[in-house]
């Protein structure tokens, strides 16, 4: 199983330190540097910024959100960054959520597998360069001919020859059907809150993609990197107090009462009636009563918190669970440092 840095998206301030950070994983023997976006910060420019100095590091976003970009804009972007990293690029892509997509973006929810499968295939066909892009799907299609055209629309090749006729695209999934199309047509699978529990269940969704006809991977060459706080500690309890507001947030606000596909999530984990909880505490606005609520038990099965030898042990339940990259949320050039030598 391979190392990664997550630097995920910022706060209201961006981030310090995080050159060090970057620098430490790639003095260390990391894999992978990852970024991410919601509505603040995006996810290409601070991967460009911060990857310039790296050399060895694959540079992966996690997630670019697809409504945000029209499908060929987000191939520019991968052809690009895959020029300029040398061929080290992986494009991971994601539809978010409706109050995301309908109220940052303006953009319709509606329909979003076939859209996945739409942006999936436009980005494709534009590194592949073998000829100019079209795409007859509902969604995006090219050319344009629909209300306010002016006819004049006209299938395109890129101008600049792809470095790679193939980047690896992985796709940001949570439910049933999401995750067995991820498994057919993408090249890795990024979930949001995986534990090694659960792992036969996503094992089952993923088995029903790899089995369709035409699917690009198999279990043995699919990659799945998973996202987790880890931290060496002898204060546990301390760390895991830390981390609760953010599954709060996602369990209890990131979405409407009737839809919210993150709190979806921790229900077909077995926490239905904690989920319903938060959420009714969280949307009443009592925050803090609802960060309350979260039990130590949820927090030690989505993160790897503890001394040495816990963590190397959960790190080894994750590598079982079908895991090929942790994708770490990590603070200090020094944490990186040693967990890197911790798990050598």
């Amino acid at each position: 199983m391979k190392l990664g840095l997550q630097l995920g998206y910022w706060g209201a301030q961006p981030p310090t330190g995080t050159a060090e950070l970057v620098a430490a994983a790639e003095e260390s023997g990391f894999d992978a540097l990852f970024t991410a976006e919601a509505w603040g910060s995006d996810a290409f420019t601070p991967l460009a910024w911060w990857g310039r100095e790296t050399e060895r590091l694959r540079l992966g976003t996690s997630i670019v959100q697809m409504s945000g970009r029209t499908p060929t804009s987000i191939a520019m972007h991968a052809l690009t960054l895959d020029h300029l990293s040398g061929g080290r690029f992986v494009l991971g892509m994601g539809v978010s959520g409706p109050q995301v997509v309908e109220g940052w973006y303006g953009a319709p929810f509606a329909k979003p597998l076939a859209r996945t499968r739409e942006v999936v295939d436009v980005v494709r066909q534009v590194l592949a360069r073998e000829a100019p892009v079209t795409n007859d799907g509902p969604h995006y299609p090219l050319p344009y001919t629909g209300e306010g055209s002016v006819g004049l629309g006209k299938p395109l090749k890129p101008i600049v020859h792809p470095l790679r006729s193939d980047v690896p695209i992985w796709l940001g999934a949570e439910g049933p059907k999401n995750v067995a199309q991820t498994a057919e047509i993408a090249d890795g699978w990024i979930p949001l809150f995986y534990s090694p529990s659960v792992a036969p269940m996503y094992a089952e969704w993923l088995d029903e993609g790899f089995a369709r006809d035409g699917a690009r991977r198999t279990r043995e060459d699919f990659e799945i990197a998973a996202t987790v706080h880890l931290e060496i500690t002898d204060e546990p309890q301390r760390v895991m107090a830390g981390l609760k507001p953010s599954i709060a947030l996602y369990m209890g606000g990131m979405g409407a009462k009737g839809q919210n596909f993150h709190k979806d999530v921790f229900t077909r984990m077995g926490y239905a009636e904690l989920a319903d909880r938060v959420q009714d505490l969280y949307l009443a606005g009592r925050k803090e009563e609802a960060v309350a609520a979260i039990p130590d038990e949820l927090i030690d099965a989505l993160h790897i918190v503890g001394d040495e030898a816990k963590v190397r042990d959960k790190v080894a339940e994750w590598e079982d669970a079908g895991v090929t990259t942790v994708l770490l949320s990590l603070t200090e050039a020094d944490q990186v440092r040693r967990i890197a030598d911790l798990l050598a």
